[in-house]
């Protein structure tokens, strides 16, 4: 089994990750720098739903 998780552009991990705390931002879930593993499921779903759909829009935009 491989690694599906293998980043095809290492780079893009620091601006996906400034991406989460600026989504984190909008929808009202403070981060902390670090490990957030403190946070509910309902707010991690939402950070990464509200990321998924951003993206979605961004790149449906780019297409037109």
């Amino acid at each position: 089994m491989t690694n599906s998780n293998k980043k095809v552009i290492p780079e893009a991990r620091e601006a996906l990750n400034k991406f989460k705390y600026e989504v984190a931002s909008e929808v009202g879930v403070n981060l902390k720098d670090g490990y957030n593993g403190n946070i509910s499921s309902r707010d991690a779903g939402r950070i990464g739903g509200n990321m998924v759909r951003k993206l979605i829009e961004q790149a449906e935009s780019q297409m037109k």
